[in-house]
């Protein structure tokens, strides 16, 4: 590896992962809806926190509304 890159004359590429970078938050998420994600990750081998993030994702991409009734 060379120890010195000189990029000033190159033509240095956009990263094209950018869209998919994550933010890293604090959520307050009651332990029965924890709990109920990390059942499903064991069964799935999927990471609890990726399980939410599917979920989440999902929401936001087919514009899903909450619909909340106070009865």
């Amino acid at each position: 590896m060379k120890d010195k890159y000189d990029i000033k004359d190159s033509n240095p590429r956009k990263n094209p992962y950018t869209k998919k970078l994550k933010k890293q938050i604090t959520i307050n998420i009651n332990v029965e809806t924890v709990d109920y994600f990390k059942d499903m990750a064991e069964q799935t081998g999927i990471p609890y926190q990726t399980l939410i993030n599917l979920y989440l994702s999902d929401c936001a991409e087919n514009k899903r509304e909450l619909k909340v009734s106070w009865t």
